[in-house]
């Protein structure tokens, strides 16, 4: 039990963005269970799917994140040198399953028409000079597309020197640049129902690419699990695509205060019918989706509830 008010940070990223929307919805939850005076507040220092750094250092930044779980893993486990994100050992998961996010990759349907590749496969054998569009650096949408590369054995800089052009922007800049046949495609971690993808699929003719069952594999080793995106999920999309994703998750210092991190674990898995209220993607949270893409420690706050729910999550 709380003796009294707590005072939490709770990191999003900028407001109107999917991240902030979901955080204010959980907020929204948690707070009215929480002692008399405590407060969550939101801020916009996270880095979106990469959102464990923000956690370091005790907390000092804040105390609750969303991440995705490839980069939770990666930001766990790997040095510094290897992952410019890495050493992030202080930190726990409350709670994993919070939306299934999956790599999107997309060819304008002029690209395809014009050189009739229908995979980023046949492009890197061929050394094609592919103009490929993806979100900034320090964004999971970047880190991803990244990895994409890495699984099939080529880099940024390769696709550069085959002449091709690899541009780093934001979404909406994406969107109108493959409108605009400004470039050929893109790569990006999504969910179903992203606006700009959305919207660029209602009106531009594109093309849903599937990575081939090595890729994907390969991929699973680096941390995403397999995901099926259903047909319809875009405008015109007429087929299942196979691909891989890694789940959201609520991440928090590991040293928080055990009575505070099973009140939080608790708040929300008992309230979730209005976290589908407040949020789309809170209808796709459940106890017994708790652990699912989780890839670093819960937290023993979380656990202690999780066991009194008769789950045996460590």
């Amino acid at each position: 039990e709380l003796s009294g008010p707590i005072q939490l940070t709770f990191a999003a990223q900028e407001v109107g963005t999917a991240a902030y929307n979901y955080a204010a919805a959980l907020q929204s939850v948690m707070l009215p269970e929480l002692p008399a005076g405590s407060t969550i507040d939101i801020t916009t220092t996270s880095p979106g799917g990469v959102g464990a750094p923000v956690i370091v250092n005790a907390g000092e930044e804040c105390d609750l994140v969303m991440s995705n779980a490839g980069p939770a893993k990666w930001s766990y486990e790997k040095s510094t040198s290897e992952y410019e994100f890495g050493g992030c050992t202080e930190i726990a998961c409350l709670a994993g399953g919070l939306g299934q996010n999956f790599i999107n990759i997309m060819f304008t349907q002029k690209f395809v028409d014009a050189t009739g590749y229908k995979t980023f496969e046949e492009v890197v054998a061929d050394k094609y000079p592919v103009k490929m569009v993806i979100k900034k650096n320090g964004s999971f949408g970047e880190q991803t597309a990244e990895k994409v590369c890495e699984a099939l054995g080529i880099t940024f800089d390769d696709i550069e020197s085959w002449g091709g052009k690899v541009e780093k922007t934001g979404g909406d800049a994406i969107k109108s640049g493959l409108q605009d046949d400004l470039y050929d495609m893109t790569i990006d971690h999504i969910g179903k129902g992203q606006s700009n993808t959305t919207e660029l699929c209602l009106t531009h003719d594109m093309y849903d690419v599937e990575l081939n069952e090595d890729t994907r594999k390969k991929l699973c080793e680096m941390g995403y699990t397999p995901v099926t995106v259903e047909a319809g999920t875009w405008n015109k999309q007429d087929r299942d695509v196979e691909t891989v994703g890694s789940q959201q998750c609520l991440i928090v210092d590991a040293n928080m205060d055990a009575a505070v991190a099973y009140t939080l674990t608790k708040t929300l898995y008992d309230n979730l019918p209005d976290v589908a209220k407040a949020h789309n993607k809170g209808a796709e949270i459940s106890l017994e989706h708790a652990a699912d893409g989780v890839t670093i420690p819960f937290h023993p706050g979380a656990i202690k509830y999780f066991k009194e729910k008769g789950l045996d999550i460590k």
